[in-house]
Parts: C-alpha cells; structure tokens; sequence
C-alpha cells in the first residue's frame, strides 16, 4: 500500500529538513512525500531539494493560506492512502508509517498517539483512545496529524473548508466520522510529535476561537444546539493531556 504524506510549507527552512528526515527514516518503502510550498521567500525550496529523493514531489506557488494548500495536496497525492505533516513536526519513530500502513489494512481510517513538544521536550502527551459517537459528541477529535484516510473516503469528506480557520481540520474529520459508514482503526502508540506554537495554539485566544469553530462545526454535522458539554470538555481534555506529562516524569 502506498502512503502519501502530504507537508504544506512557507518559510520553513529552519524546521523543515528535520520533518523530510523523518519521513525519508521511514521503514515503510511504498511512500510519497509531497511538499505543497506557497512560494517561501527564504531556502525552504532549497533544503526541501537537497534530499534529492525520487520519493519526494514538491510544488512551489502562492496560495490563500494552510488549507489551500493542503487541499492542493488532496488533488495531487498518488497513493492509496494520505495524510498531513506539518512542516515543523517529525514522524515519531522510523516504524510510524508501517503502523499506518498495516492499520489500513484493516480499515478505512486509521489514528494514534501524539507528543505536543518544544524543542525537545514533551509539554503535552496526547492519547487519543478508541472512538465512540459519545465521546465525538463530547467534542473528542483523533490528532490530526496522525489521521490517514483510504483514498474512496478522502474523495468523499471532500477538501478543508477555510471558513472554519485554524478549526478546519477538526470539521474535515468530524465529516469523515459523523456518518459513522467509514471503518476506525486506532494505533495505540505515538505517531507524531508536534511542535507547539502554530496558528492553533499559539496563545489563549487562539485557543478560545478555535473551540468556538469546533462548536459550530458540531452543530453543522452532529446536530450540537447553541451550547453543549464538549465547549467545557475539549478544554480540561488539554488539561488532562498536561497532567500524562506530569505522571511521565514523575516517574
């Protein structure tokens, strides 16, 4: 099964040879990359370029923002199955897409565990768990960057849909998993880790208007009214991500 792994980029340099390292350590061997650029001023191209990898496809154009580009990824992926790497994340371990790639085999839609990291160190340890439709009522949500999708179900959630800003992806996979007609697979080990400080959770208003996003994107696709319990839930489950950081160095 090939795996596309999809990298929007824009004025990347410093992080982003760090996140092609992971994926060329990949153990999986039937895999793309496709970085999706919007015309970086600084030597993205360049360090994206010096892996010189057959693997590797990497397009260079403006584009209206992270989700433009990311729907440009949909349209041009070649594999079986995709999924998105940011431009500063790392896969966690040379085994992460043979894990994706063997829970595809099993199901529609696969998921797992992430580390939220700065620089080097853990500062929240998220575990997705297994689905239920009350927990995705709750306003549960599997990491996005660890969600990989068979092709006959990227062609039906369709592209991100920008109007939801920073909170698209979370509205992308609710459609993908409101219908409940596509099969789940979770992957009980870390994936990916993530670098904190993007557009989603750089500071606290960042944090409040993106749960606002999510509540409404509830009430588009689950039927949410005004207010329901996963606007208070969503937040202390991040909380509850600090607190598995805490017990991990503790012991």
């Amino acid at each position: 099964m090939k795996i596309s792994v999809i990298t929007v980029a824009l004025n990347s340099a410093a992080t982003v040879g760090k996140t092609v390292a992971s994926f060329l350590e990949q153990t999986h061997p039937d895999k793309e990359l496709i970085v999706i650029d919007g015309a970086s001023s600084d030597d993205t191209l360049a360090v994206v370029r010096s892996f010189k990898s057959g693997s590797i496809r990497v397009f260079s154009e403006a584009d209206a923002g992270p989700y433009q580009a990311m729907n440009k990824g949909l349209a041009l992926f070649e594999g079986d199955a995709a999924g998105f790497l940011n431009s500063d994340d790392r896969f966690h371990d040379p085994d992460a897409l043979a894990r994706i790639a063997a829970g595809l085999g099993e199901a529609d839609i696969v998921y797992g565990d992430l580390d939220m990291v700065r620089g080097q160190t853990v500062m929240r340890a998220w575990r997705a768990g297994h689905y239920t439709r009350a927990r995705l009522k709750l306003g549960w949500m599997p990491p996005h960057p660890t969600f990989y999708a068979r092709r006959h179900v990227l062609e039906q959630v369709g592209r991100f849909d920008p109007a939801y800003s920073t909170s698209a992806d979370y509205d992308f996979i609710l459609r993908a998993l409101a219908p409940e007609q596509f099969s789940l697979h979770y992957i009980p080990h870390v994936l990916v880790d993530y670098q904190l400080g993007g557009l989603s959770s750089k500071n606290l208003r960042a944090t409040v208007n993106g749960n606002l996003k999510c509540l409404r994107a509830r009430r588009a696709h689950l039927g949410a009214g005004l207010v329901d319990l996963g606007l208070i839930a969503r937040p202390l489950g991040k909380l509850a991500q600090l607190r598995r950081v805490r017990g991990y160095y503790k012991s």
